[in-house]
């Protein structure tokens, strides 16, 4: 299924309110319903698994009565020494034993193969749920916490499906069934034994809400953790640079510390919530002993109803001390089911239109009409009533001081963002009239950052076009000027980069990353800073190669070296998110205003060629 069929679900599936202090009411319902849709595709599996329990959980109840007609049996037997009536039974014990044996893999197998099931499609799920969000989302959360609820929230849910669904099942039977056959074989015994009941259901409400908010709590300061860690370990280059390990582990060791803390507090809360449960059946067994003792005296039963009646309570203790242990993981795993539907339930805030208008054949006209912008936790607007055309193959270069606009303007074009007022068209379609999929499949971007992924040096410049040919990637390679240091590895395109390319140089990611683009043949172009930070023999090279890449494209630079601005059709110059100046180098030199003043101010008057605006 893909990412968005995953997030099909009922009616009732919006978010849920938090319901923590109340025990399964009707919001912690829906969201076992919701997981229950996951089960579908195994609706076959479940089935059998609930056939072995149901089998299962019948020879239990099977086994007291025969162990007690084995007492009686034997007991009878004893002074006639005939022991043909007790030697059918024994077979007949150990055959319930291995009916309930088969019956129990059977059962294993197929939760386990189901419960597998259910996290990864849950998994997949939420991943491609997550790359469908737009980037307003992943700038407001943190990696480690998404990622967490990929890992150890999955996880506490994948117990309930493989475990805890049987465990419902079988000891509901078993309870049923045992309470059943204490009033068969006493009534009397049977009302002695039943008092405890409520005190035990009282309880495991008390443990099961207790469970949950610890739970979750605890959920939470892991994923805090995760989050230090992951931004650590990406930048620990930076962190080394200026010692700031001893900062990142005292902040890491703090969360786990709280989670340790949080973690003893629920283990103090199971390790009392046991034993209680072990001291109220042992009393409950004394009592048995006790009153079942004088009514086989009284006559009232043999011996062997009283043995069986003592099996039976032992299941039927043992069904209420595991349906109180259920219900506290039921109510651990509603935490962590909650904000893995929380997080399917984010909307992205660049939605697809209903009705679609198609965008084949892109010349590459963009137009911005009256565009202004805020991102809504911040005050102020970034872009002010922004108005331009690029035409088809034109060079645009974009400069201006920090904060001007620049990145924000391109990044509209590609529609991470959508503008609060004007428009944004390609070839005179407005681009919110088409499907993002689509529209930024005419584009591409070289960023200042070059961000390549774990894996080989092929598989990264496939992301253009994954089912290009390798001869396209090393022509894509060639053009880009990469195929020589590529070609120098000993396992050449194939050479693992590690992670975000930790193991090329600058100009070499840089060089990777315009190959990329290179193959997906793109229309429109933005070149995000794309050589600033190499050096002055990395940035020829990669010039010449982004001299290719720019070729035939709509290009939209922003703040390149000079000799780049130099080359380009128009330079808009952006102050406090409007367009003040524009033209080409020589005219906005000539003309004395932002432009020529930001570059004399950087570089000094008669350094243009060595130069860059600033950004």
């Amino acid at each position: 299924m893909s990412g968005r069929q995953r997030r099909h679900r009922s009616p009732e599936s919006g978010a849920e309110e938090d319901e923590s202090d109340e025990p399964l009411k009707l919001g912690e319902l829906r969201q076992l319903r919701r997981l229950a849709w996951f089960l579908k595709p195994y609706r076959r599996r479940l089935a059998m698994a609930i056939g072995a329990v149901v089998v299962a959980s019948a020879m239990g109840l099977v086994f007291p009565l025969v162990i007690g007609r084995l007492v009686d049996s034997a007991l009878l037997e004893s002074a006639a020494g005939d022991t043909s009536t007790l030697n059918r039974i024994a077979l007949a014990l150990l055959a319930v034993f291995a009916v309930q044996a088969l019956f129990n893999y059977v059962k294993q197998y197929q939760l386990a193969a189901v419960g597998e099931g259910v996290v990864a499609d849950l998994r997949t799920g939420l991943y491609s749920h997550l790359m469908l969000l737009s980037v307003k989302f992943f700038e407001s959360r943190k990696t480690g916490e998404i990622t967490s609820r990929l890992t150890s929230d999955v996880a506490v849910v994948q117990t309930t499906v493989s475990q805890s669904i049987a465990q419902v099942a079988s000891q509901a039977l078993t309870l049923v069934g045992g309470v059943v056959m204490l009033f068969v074989i006493s009534a009397k015994l049977s009302g002695a034994v039943l008092i405890v009941l409520p005190l035990l259901i009282g309880a495991a409400r008390y443990f099961g809400k207790r469970l949950e908010k610890l739970s979750i709590a605890f959920q939470d300061r892991v994923a805090e953790a995760n989050a230090v860690a992951e931004e650590a370990i990406a930048g620990i280059r930076v962190v080394q640079w200026f010692g700031a390990e001893r900062t990142l582990v005292d902040r890491y060791s703090g969360s786990i510390a709280e989670s340790y803390r949080l973690a003893l507090r629920r283990a103090r809360l199971r390790a009392l919530f046991v034993p209680a449960v072990q001291f109220s059946v042992f009393a409950t067994i004394s009592l048995v002993l006790w009153f079942g003792g004088r009514l086989v005296l009284a006559g009232e039963i043999s011996g062997g109803d009283l043995v069986t009646f003592l099996l039976y309570t032992f299941t039927v203790a043992g069904a209420i001390g595991t349906f109180s242990g259920l219900y506290g993981q039921l109510k651990e795993a509603l935490g962590s089911t909650r904000r893995i539907f929380e997080m399917l339930d984010e909307v992205s805030d660049i939605e697809d239109p209903q009705q679609a208008r198609p965008l084949a054949d892109v010349d590459g006209t963009v137009t911005f009409d009256g565009v202004s912008f805020a991102y809504s936790d911040r005050t102020g607007d970034v872009l002010r009533g922004v108005s331009l055309e690029a035409a088809p193959g034109e060079v645009i270069a974009l400069v201006g001081p920090s904060g001007a606009g620049k990145s924000t303007l391109v990044q509209l074009i590609a529609r991470f963002f959508d503008p609060n007022a004007g428009s944004i068209q390609v070839d005179g379609v407005d681009i919110r009239r088409v499907k993002v999929a689509e529209l930024r499949s005419h584009m591409a971007a070289v960023p200042q950052d070059t961000h390549l992924f774990s894996g080989s040096i092929a598989e990264n410049i496939l992301m253009g076009d994954a089912a290009a040919s390798l001869e396209a990637v090393q022509n894509a390679a060639i053009a880009a000027n990469a195929d020589e240091f590529i070609s120098a590895f000993p396992e050449a395109y194939d050479t693992m980069v590690g992670e975000r390319g930790v193991k090329l140089s600058g100009g070499q990611r840089q060089r990777v990353a315009i190959a990329r683009a290179l193959l997906k043949d793109p229309r429109i172009l933005i070149l995000d800073e794309a050589t600033s930070a190499l050096d002055s023999e990395s940035e020829a090279v990669v010039q010449d190669a982004l001299a290719v890449l720019m070729r035939g494209r709509t290009t939209f630079v922003i703040a390149h070296r000079l000799s780049t601005v130099r080359e380009a059709d128009r330079i808009l110059v952006l102050d406090e998110g409007r367009i003040v100046e524009e033209g080409t180098h020589e005219s906005l030199t000539a003309l004395g205003g932002l432009y020529a003043d930001l570059s004399e101010r950087q570089f000094g008057p008669g350094t243009e060629d060595d130069a860059s605006p600033p950004s």
